[in-house]
């Protein structure tokens, strides 16, 4: 007891106790892998092509509606109540899963899981809004290891399951619903937060509106500032109160949103922020893609209903590589100004080239192979990009671009899904979609390669320039030169 006693008592270890035991049974979902052969096996009977080109494209419709209003409204009712919506969404989309049938309820399942990942930025959030600055880098890693550690675990239980134990894939889905309740109980008992990083700041700029004067001169024909106490009812004064409160509350918003504004365009005008958001954009873009569709490219190249499926197995290894190589990053000593630009090409071109692999081999293995290849290296590049953008930029900031980047690669992801996806666009086949992804990535990779070129040779050119002064004073005695004759 006393030992519980101390940690409540602590300043950040009983918060972020708290948020871990929540971020692990949240992510602890060992059905997830195996989403697409319970869709289109016996429990629900939709056909790949329902799949595919209705039910899937919902979530990222959803997702891309619902990210900026969870994103301000998260921030103004302090994270834990929409941490709280996050953990319902998940019964939801889990209730829904098991016991509702046909196309329109797997539709209204992602748009439920859409508010699961557009709520996410709460979980993410919290944690700094309740422990001091010094404690930051510690909980962070804490809270982003134990979601790595419960899809790896996750995975690796449902493909144990459905190998060892022959579990059907309902069952996987009810152990998921288990654990997400588990998760929703626990966020109840999360301290709430009594700051955040935009709306409830401690200290933030007014911004004002019409008249400043706040003593008018008063003329003749208005009654003096005594006459009017004596004639004010209790009423009215607490009319005024109210409509003063209402007023503030107005100038704070709209203090906030210019606020933002300004943070915006100060951020995207420095270049090298500039340049690594549009490739966290774009990267991110066709990384959800991917994400969204694996498992039909898997269960086109191998069917579930007459093949073993290993996808657990698959991602649990492609987790475990991608915190590899994120853990990697921090010990790699690189000039990042210099060839930062040149790994995000030569990385993206990897992503292209896998991409093309999973299109055109038939061989299940190679198709997961190089599903390893693609995650790890996107993983490799977003934490090198999240540290880049990162370094420069205050906590507030960071979200902001976080926030926005993720949007933009929504946008994107939006248009893929439209064009390339779904019945009302082109409607394609898998197999196709994956030849146009790696498509997109081979020009990420391209426009990146060529600005990492150009980026190096300038800055050889400038330390040639800078490091032969001969015929620099050679120029300027020409120039003195010249000007004498004249």
């Amino acid at each position: 007891m006393d030992c519980w006693r101390k940690i409540q008592n602590s300043g950040w270890i009983f918060p972020t106790l708290l948020l871990c035991i929540y971020g692990f049974f949240a992510m602890m979902r060992p059905s997830e892998p195996f989403l697409t052969p319970y869709l289109t096996g016996p429990d629900k009977n939709l056909t790949i092509e329902e799949v595919t080109q209705k039910v899937f494209p919902v979530w990222t419709y959803s997702y891309l509606a619902l990210l900026f209003p969870v994103f301000l409204f998260t921030d103004y009712v302090r994270y834990k109540p929409v941490i709280i919506i996050q953990g319902i969404s998940l019964i939801i989309t889990w209730l829904l899963l098991l016991f509702a049938h046909g196309v329109r309820a797997m539709q209204l399942v992602e748009f439920a899981y859409g508010m699961v990942t557009a709520t996410e930025v709460a979980y993410y959030a919290y944690i700094y809004s309740v422990v001091r600055v010094d404690h930051y880098q510690k909980v962070t890693s804490y809270c982003r290891s134990i979601a790595l550690v419960a899809i790896t675990a996750a995975s690796l239980l449902g493909q144990l399951l459905v190998s060892l134990a022959h579990v059907s894939y309902f069952s996987l889905n009810a152990i998921s619903l288990a654990s997400v309740s588990v998760a929703l109980v626990s966020s109840f008992f999360l301290p709430m937060p009594q700051k955040s990083m935009f709306f409830h700041r401690k200290s933030f700029p007014e911004v004002s509106i019409g008249p400043t004067d706040k003593n008018p001169p008063s003329t003749p024909n208005q009654p003096n500032h005594q006459q009017d106490k004596d004639v004010i009812t209790p009423s009215e004064n607490s009319q005024k109160t109210h409509q003063t409160s209402e007023n503030q509350d107005q100038k704070h918003f709209l203090a906030v949103l210019v606020q933002l504004c300004k943070d915006l365009k100060e951020c995207y005008t420095t270049r090298k922020i500039l340049y690594w958001s549009i490739w966290w954009a774009l990267a991110t873009a066709g990384f959800n893609q991917i994400l969204n569709y694996v498992q039909v490219l898997w269960d086109d190249k191998a069917p579930s209903h007459s093949s073993a499926v290993y996808n657990g197995a698959v991602e649990a290894i492609a987790t475990f590589l991608s915190s590899i190589t994120s853990l990697a990053v921090g010990y790699v000593k690189m000039n990042w100004d210099l060839t930062g630009e040149l790994a995000l090409g030569i990385f993206s071109a990897l992503d292209a080239g896998s991409l093309f692999l999973m299109h055109f081999t038939r061989n299940i293995w190679a198709c997961y192979a190089a599903y390893l290849v693609f995650k790890a290296c996107y993983m490799l590049l977003i934490t090198i990009a999240t540290f880049q953008i990162a370094v420069s930029l205050s906590m507030e900031r960071y979200a902001l671009i976080f926030g926005v980047n993720n949007f933009v690669a929504l946008l994107i992801q939006t248009v893929l899904t439209v064009t390339v996806v779904d019945s009302t666009g082109l409607g394609l086949d898998i197999g196709t979609q994956f030849l146009i992804y790696g498509s997109y990535f081979s020009a990420i990779a391209g426009i990146f390669l060529i600005r990492s070129i150009y980026t190096i040779i300038s800055i050889k050119c400038q330390k040639n320039l800078a490091g032969n002064p001969q015929t620099n004073e050679a120029e300027d005695q020409n120039i003195n030169g010249y000007a004498t004759r004249l």
